[in-house]
């Protein structure tokens, strides 16, 4: 039997859809990895930017345009309209080189300015500053370390600067994402685990297999991925650490072994076990020690785990009610088992913000599954998308977004929403299926 999570491919009542998932990804087609952002939609009224191009260190940095990658980034969050390099009038360096009055006559609100400077050692100095144009005053100055190999995420560094600087909340253009994907054509298909850039660039290849590969999970301090892998045919987890590729079988007990979550604090998985019994409930497993702890033991099928910021509650699915819905239950006494949702039939794959205030989760909207998210203060329900088969909602580490997996035109594809509703964006990859995206943490890299 095989893991189970919440890919639907049709209506079903109670469990068939989890199992329609495991079929789906042991029958999907051909992918690529490479993904594209395309806005599908935009704040009505963007804030205007200019970043000017950064003086290079022409020979250290090897020409990389920073300030092409910080527009990107701005463009592709659908909340600012970066002005083109060919209206700009001057291309000043130094904040105080800039004449605010002619900026503020071209339309802008700001101007980001910068220049990178080599020193001994191949070692580079990115510096820049951000000015509010309407005030005339510098906003925000800092200033990166770098080498000609990390310039790409210190321009991502940078464009968080300026987010925070403007919007309030801190960016999450420097943070990363992974996803599975599936290459190749029946027989020979390649499922493949990627880590990539959050701008969908710089993936790399973390696990290469002819078997499925399902639910990855990133650890707290964002240097372990926790995996389903069928690469031995039978369900099993997996823990491996990114920079060095170091990988352990955690769990390959009798039954369904799927949905890994890590704790909080980076020592524990909550995952879904069925053991010999076939019954899918949630357990915790201690990963120093191999020592389990059941957390549910209902005749329903409980899954899909996940743990509250402070790691006191998990939040599952269950169809103890007669159909999918998000239950809550305390990991210390594994007592007082609350419902969570309610509204819809439908409602499982819970995911909870960084804050701990809202949980995102698949909802059905009649016959269309979709991203929903739910304030756990008052218990108010927003549906964000508007697919049909919207499913593994993941949040950005800033709360501000999140990334699911969507279909569009037959093909799996990637998108993000803003848990506003104001911005949503496509990745999209070039032909073929992407799935299971999760975002990953903040991290001091």
């Amino acid at each position: 039997m095989m893991h189970i999570h919440t890919m639907i491919s049709a209506p079903a009542p109670g469990w068939l859809p989890w199992l329609a998932a495991a079929l789906a990804c042991l029958l999907a087609p051909a992918a690529r990895a490479e993904l594209q952002i395309d806005i599908t939609q935009g704040v009505t009224d963007p804030i205007p930017v200019a970043i000017v191009p950064f003086a290079s260190a022409a020979l250290a940095d090897g020409g990389f345009d920073l300030a092409a990658v910080v527009q990107h980034d701005l463009d592709g969050s659908g909340r600012f309209r970066s002005m083109s390099r060919a209206s700009m009038h001057a291309a000043p360096q130094h904040a105080v080189d800039v004449v605010v009055a002619d900026w503020r006559a071209a339309g802008e609100d700001y101007v980001l300015v910068g220049r990178t400077t080599a020193e001994q050692g191949g070692k580079l100095v990115i510096a820049c500053e951000l000015l509010n144009v309407l005030t005339g005053q510098v906003v925000g100055a800092t200033h990166f370390d770098a080498t000609a190999a990390t310039m790409r995420r210190v321009a991502h560094q940078v464009s968080d600067f300026v987010f925070e600087k403007i919007v309030g909340a801190r960016g999450a253009f420097a943070t990363r994402i992974a996803y599975v994907a599936v290459e190749g054509e029946p027989p020979a298909q390649r499922y493949r685990l990627y880590v990539a850039d959050a701008d969908g660039e710089g993936a790399q290849v973390v696990l290469d297999s002819s078997r499925p590969i399902m639910s990855p999970a990133w650890s707290a301090d964002g240097q372990w991925l926790a995996y389903v892998s069928f690469e031995d045919r039978v369900a099993a987890i997996y823990v491996q650490q990114l920079r060095s590729s170091q990988r352990q079988r955690v769990s390959q007990r009798a039954g369904v072994n799927g949905a890994p979550a890590w704790s909080p604090d980076g020592k524990k998985l909550a995952l879904t076990l069925s053991g010999s019994s076939g019954n899918l409930d949630i357990w915790v497993l201690e990963l120093a020690t191999q020592g389990l702890v059941r957390i549910t033991n209902d005749p329903a099928i409980d899954t899909e785990p996940a743990w509250s910021a402070d790691g006191k509650e998990l939040y599952f699915t269950s169809d103890r009610s007669g159909g999918p819905q998000i239950y809550r239950t305390d990991v210390a006494t594994h007592e007082h088992v609350q419902r969570i949702t309610f509204g819809s039939s439908y409602n499982a794959r819970a995911r909870l913000a960084p804050d701990g205030r809202t949980l995102a989760f698949v909802t059905r909207e009649g016959s269309d599954y979709r991203i929903a998210v739910q304030d756990l203060g008052n218990g108010g329900v927003r549906v964000l998308t508007r697919g049909s088969l919207d499913e593994a909602p993941a949040f950005a580490p800033n709360g501000l977004t999140l990334i699911y997996a969507g279909k569009v035109g037959g093909r799996r594809t990637l998108a993000t929403v803003a848990v506003d509703g104001q911005v949503t964006q496509r990745l999209k990859a070039d032909h073929g299926d992407v799935r299971e995206p999760v975002w990953g943490p903040f991290t001091g890299n």
